[in-house]
């Protein structure tokens, strides 16, 4: 497990200029955190965080998984009202979690080897750790689908440049053993499939 105890607040957590939809939502329908959360053990939402969440219901009934998703921008405690960034092809920094699957509630399959463009969730897990909502699982640990959060992208600040004319190479973050749930702190490309 990654050793944090809050949703990723670091200057660079935007990792790409645009596209910009930002939208204000009451804090009882972003999920999963604080007491939406299914363990309520994720952080409350506090403005500086930049957690990925899920918009709506978390129940099918309620029209989950085709939720709206996006990024937490500000919040104000006072009113709980946070903006989120709803737009696709923003980048943004957060951690993600190597669960690819559950089985009778648990945890059964680990990403060693993730990749560019491998599909990222919301996911209201209990497995995953405090200050982290999204896995590479499509369902969660009651077998319920997941909203799509995005694709795992290059972070851009990590592009190395070379003199004019020359190549620019990127090193793909962290190591993964693939054998236990691991979060590390990734980038993920946004993306809104419904409306």
């Amino acid at each position: 497990m990654a050793t944090y105890a809050e949703f990723y607040g670091g200057v660079d957590w935007q990792q790409s200029s645009g596209p910009q939809c930002n939208r204000k939502f009451e804090e009882d329908v972003i999920w999963p955190i604080a007491d939406n959360s299914g363990s309520g053990a994720k952080d409350a939402l506090a403005d500086g965080l930049h957690p990925v969440v899920a918009i709506g219901g978390r129940t099918v009934a309620d029209g989950r998984p085709n939720n709206i998703t996006g990024v937490v921008v500000t919040y104000d405690a006072t009113s709980d009202i946070a903006v989120v960034n709803i737009a696709s092809c923003q980048i943004v920094r957060a951690y993600v979690s190597n669960i690819i699957g559950y089985n009778a509630g648990a945890a059964n399959a680990w990403e060693a080897a993730p990749v560019i463009g491998q599909p990222v969730y919301v996911d209201d897990s209990d497995d995953l750790g405090q200050g982290c909502t999204l896995s590479m699982s499509a369902s969660n640990d009651a077998a319920v689908a997941n909203p799509l959060a995005g694709y795992l992208m290059y972070c851009q600040d990590e592009y190395v440049d070379y003199p004019i004319g020359g190549s620019n190479s990127t090193e793909w973050g962290p190591t993964w053993s693939g054998i236990a749930s691991e979060e590390h702190l990734m980038c993920v490309l946004l993306t809104n499939a419904t409306p």
